[in-house]
């Protein structure tokens, strides 16, 4: 009979699959933030892209911690909200709905990246794993003011301006 994979195998596994997915960030972010039109969008995809550089080095450091080798398994759904978002950058929309759209695509990837967060902080502190979880909470965190930034910029008047230009 096969052995089955215990709660710290699902744990590792997705760990991987978030390392490959803040993998694929830090070379999806540069294009949004060249391809956004408001100056603030534009800065809050740049600042991001350091935090999610930071995120790749901490999950490093949960592997580290944990004894295993920084290994990344595919994210499908990263590479899937990724592929989404680069058909939407290349649709012709006026620069408004553009940045509607940039902020749209990167809140899919937030939100994804926070359940997946949510889950491993949960399952690390179950294990007693407090220090990876820590460092897996300082990733949730950030993912989450990113989220909340991306929502005021996009309340702040793109959505209004958007909204207008299909007047």
């Amino acid at each position: 009979m096969a052995e089955k994979n215990t709660l710290h195998d699902a744990f590792l596994d997705e760990l991987r699959d978030m390392y490959h997915a803040e993998k694929q960030l830090t070379s999806a972010l540069p294009k949004l933030a060249k391809k956004a039109k408001s100056p603030d969008l534009s800065e809050a995809f740049r600042s991001h892209l350091a935090e999610t550089e930071n995120h790749v080095t901490r999950l490093e450091q949960v592997f580290a911690e944990l004894g295993e080798t920084a290994k990344a398994k595919t994210c499908d759904g990263m590479k899937g909200i990724i592929a989404e978002a680069n058909e939407m950058i290349g649709e012709s929309y006026d620069d408004q709905t553009m940045d509607a759209v940039l902020i749209a695509s990167a809140q899919r990837a937030e939100h994804y990246e926070i359940a997946a967060y949510g889950t491993l902080v949960t399952w690390a502190r179950t294990m007693e794993h407090d220090s990876a979880a820590d460092l897996l909470q300082q990733n949730l965190d950030e993912e989450k003011a990113a989220d909340e930034k991306l929502t005021d910029i996009a309340e702040s008047g793109i959505n209004e301006q958007a909204a207008q230009s299909t007047h």
